[in-house]
């Protein structure tokens, strides 16, 4: 570290930080690290083979996505599951949701379109394969391929602090009472619709999708 200059250092932290995020995001997310959990910054660095500094920067980016709970001089948390909660959330994630499919559809570069085509073709393969890893890192790839092409980033904002709750809810639960080879599907169609530039169909498939989730998360209540 003696050898980098001070920018240099700061990016390599930041990717450091980046490596530490997506690696605990993903533990607790399919529940890895299951909710309730009491972590530490020492224990999750040797975990990950990281700094402490990296994560406790991840630590913060995950308690702004509600994911985690820190108590200052008690501790840190990895946060409940809350069915009421996520209904909630679904109120805000319709519109928010919808807005930025149909952005994503007016706005997205070839490149992105690109993408979503083969995001759509790999969600299809885990409908077949109902391959709940790899439904997993495609809808995560799915969302923020969806916050980069909708070029809001306003709305992007909103939509990170929901996303990582989300998709923990329907990994709790999906076995239960979800369908993935149809969760799979609903992505696909949102995915295709946003390659094909059809802001109408993207809109509709959002809605679609949330409905699903509505549906599911009352399911998880009753």
């Amino acid at each position: 570290m003696d050898s980098l200059s001070y920018d240099d250092e700061r990016l390599y932290n930041s990717t450091l930080t980046e490596k530490a995020y997506r690696a605990l995001e993903e533990d607790i997310v399919t529940l890895r690290i299951p909710p309730g959990t009491i972590v530490s910054e020492a224990i999750l660095s040797r975990r990950l083979g990281v700094g402490r500094t990296p994560v406790r920067e991840a630590l913060q980016r995950l308690a702004r996505e509600w994911l985690v709970v820190i108590m200052p001089r008690r501790g840190i948390v990895v946060a409940e599951i809350d069915p009421i909660r996520q209904l909630r959330l679904l109120e805000a994630r319709r519109e928010i949701e919808r807005f930025l499919a149909r952005s994503a559809a007016r706005r997205a570069t070839q490149v992105q379109r690109m993408q979503f085509r083969e995001i759509a073709a790999g969600m299809d393969e885990a409908a077949l394969s109902a391959d709940d890893i790899a439904f997993m890192r495609l809808d995560r790839a799915f969302n923020l391929l969806m916050l980069d092409s909708a070029g809001n980033e306003f709305a992007a904002s909103a939509m990170s602090l929901m996303n990582g709750l989300s998709r923990r809810f329907w990994y709790a639960h999906y076995r239960q009472v979800a369908d993935l080879p149809l969760c799979s599907r609903l992505h696909a169609t949102i995915a295709r619709a946003v390659a094909d530039a059809d802001q109408d169909a993207a809109g509709r498939g959002s809605d679609a999708l949330v409905e699903y989730i509505r549906a599911f998360a009352r399911a998880t209540i009753d």
